[in-house]
């Protein structure tokens, strides 16, 4: 077995800001991270051949962009640095990593978890059809790819990350057809005094909305994407507002509400969970400095609830910090401190923005029989009612009993939007239906790999 005593997974702004504060102290950690070159999704880098400016990528985050990813490039000689390196297991204190094709196991005596985050998908008939894509997978497409998914694209679902996917595209040159926000105008305004505590942050959001608009994009409010047309590929996109469908043709749709946190590596880890109403998901609880409920695991950024860029970047720090006090570092409490206060007051932020994109809780109601759950198992929504109409309501029950996430996304996907449908057609709070259980591996491995030599 190979490996440091420190390891972190996930090369993001959490988990670079944590190996560069381990450094700081002399260590020499682990960094390993599923992509071919680190800043996660928010500062996702694209390939060297490619030479769009930071700017022309990144907008308003450019600055940041850029010193994040000085910041690992001035790492590399000083840590353990391992892209394209897919954490899929792990189990007495050894990760079970793959790449390109071989199959190493990693040892730690410390791990800080910053995975990240991922679309919650709540799907819509029609949502399988080539040219339907996550907001993340169009923003991927546009950053590492340099390409648009569509000629004309409607972007639809609720979140920050809605207005600002819409405008990059828009920026790049994509013909961008609407932008369909089921959060009504009413809930954004009366969010407005939360959001006034991150008045940069609330002016980037107003800013990518009046451009979209000042541009010819069509944006509506409080109104829901009921499905997508086409055969072979998309054709048009149907909304439903003030009780009347509307059509749209267009050949690609990005749709999701809002993001969800990676938590399988935790899971598997074994920390505790906790509902957190405010995610609307089960989380790995940790204390104000990082730590999780298992000793020597710390937790950092958007896998551990969605805060966003910046608070990843406090976090990550926080975490090592909190590592190294704990091994026996003397490090600046003063510090620490201020950092838990920092990342409170993003918190206040986002709850905010809670308010300002609330989940539409009729989905489950509205999401016809024949609509796609699980695309892996194939199974519909109303396979799943059926199965609680036999009297299975428990999560992990129902999955046991029709399939859906047993697949090769196990759940990651389809989890979220299962359980809203068991709670609805049940009769129960969401939090009462539990959460699926987290399998290896967490994400598809081939059949066939090489072992470490």
């Amino acid at each position: 077995m190979s490996g440091q005593d420190v390891v972190i997974v996930g090369a993001g702004p959490a988990g670079i800001r944590a190996a560069q504060t381990l450094v700081a102290y002399g260590l020499r950690p682990s960094l390993i991270d599923e992509s071919l070159r680190g800043g996660g999704q928010i500062y996702r880098r694209q390939p060297e051949n490619f030479k769009r400016s930071a700017k022309a990528l990144y907008g308003f985050e450019a600055s940041k962009a850029q010193a994040v990813h000085a910041t690992l490039d001035r790492l590399q000689k000083d840590i353990d640095y391992r892209p394209q390196t897919l954490v899929w297991n792990t189990e007495q204190h050894t990760l079970d990593t793959l790449c390109d094709g071989v199959a190493e196991q990693v040892r730690y005596r410390q791990l800080i978890v910053a995975t990240g985050a991922t679309d919650r998908i709540l799907p819509v008939p029609g949502w399988t059809l080539p040219g339907v894509y996550s907001l993340g997978a169009a923003q991927i497409a546009l950053k590492f790819q340099g390409c648009a998914i569509g000629e004309r694209v409607v972007f639809a679902g609720s979140g920050p990350l809605l207005y600002l996917v819409a405008y990059q595209y828009a920026k790049a040159g994509a013909q961008v057809v609407a932008v369909l926000d089921s959060s009504p105008l009413s809930a954004q305004a009366r969010a407005l005094p939360a959001l006034l505590g991150q008045p940069a942050t609330l002016a980037k959001g107003l800013y990518y909305r009046a451009w979209l608009s000042a541009h010819g994009v069509a944006v509506h409010q409080g109104v829901a994407l009921r499905r997508v047309e086409g055969e072979r590929r998309v054709t048009a996109a149907v909304y439903a507002a003030d009780g009347q469908e509307q059509v749209l043709p267009c050949d690609a749709v990005a749709f999701a509400h809002a993001l969800r946190s990676e938590t399988q590596l935790a899971d598997l880890l074994g920390c505790d969970f906790a509902w957190s109403p405010l995610n609307r998901a089960w989380l790995p609880t940790r204390d104000a400095a990082g730590r999780s409920s298992v000793d020597g695991v710390y937790l950092a950024g958007d896998g551990a609830g969605i805060m966003g860029a910046d608070a990843a970047e406090m976090a990550g720090e926080l975490a090592a910090l909190t590592l190294l006090g704990d091994i026996g570092y003397t490090v600046d409490r003063t510090r620490s401190l201020a950092l838990q206060q920092r990342l409170e007051a993003i918190q206040r932020f986002r709850r905010g923005l809670e308010t300002a994109f609330p989940f539409p809780e009729e989905w489950a109601a509205r999401a016809p029989d024949e609509v796609m759950i699980c695309r892996c198992e194939e199974i519909t929504a109303g396979d799943i009612r059926q199965t609680v109409a036999h009297g299975h309501w428990e999560i992990n029950r129902v999955k046991a009993m029709c399939r859906v996430g047993m697949g090769r996304c196990q759940g990651r996907m389809c989890g979220l939007a299962a359980a809203e449908i068991v709670a609805q057609c049940s009769g129960r709070d969401i939090a009462g239906v539990g959460r699926l259980r987290g399998q290896a591996p967490i994400k598809p491995l081939p059949f066939g790999v090489e072992t470490e030599r």
